[in-house]
């Protein structure tokens, strides 16, 4: 039978992001989530890493990267806590504005929104939560 709770600790090193990907594969797996989900699910997961990573931990290996699965009454859900300062997601430039297109950053937050039924973020005093919701059914 499926857990209803799964976890990933990192070091915050762009290198951990193919563990992440095992990570999402594993519990998807074991949770029997649809392809067409999966897709959305895992490139929302690796962003919210990397943002994790790279933004917020600024790439410091000291600094960890913890990521939460939930499963409750069919709806998945992903947080993902780092040790940074936090952020306002209504300053980070809107990609599908004309000027924004070509840039390469950006895009992880839209894509999140798109693929995900929610997109939240819990500032606490130890880091930032990023939290992603999926109705697997």
């Amino acid at each position: 039978m499926a857990q209803n709770h799964y976890q990933l600790e990192l070091e915050s090193d762009p290198n951990n992001l193919i563990t992440v990907e095992e990570f999402v594969n594993y519990f998807a797996k074991d949770l029997g989530i649809d392809e067409d989900k999966m897709n959305g699910l895992m490139l929302s997961v690796t962003e919210a890493t990397t943002n994790a990573i790279i933004h917020a931990n600024k790439s410091d290996i000291n600094k960890k990267v913890l990521i939460d699965v939930y499963i409750n009454k069919g709806i998945l859900t992903v947080v993902v806590k780092d040790e940074g300062k936090g952020f306002d997601p209504s300053k980070i430039p809107d990609p599908t504005a004309p000027e924004n297109l070509l840039k390469d950053s950006g895009r992880g937050l839209y894509l999140m929104r798109v693929y995900m039924d929610a997109l939240d973020y819990n500032v606490t005093p130890t880091g930032t939560e990023t939290i992603l919701t999926l109705k697997l059914k």
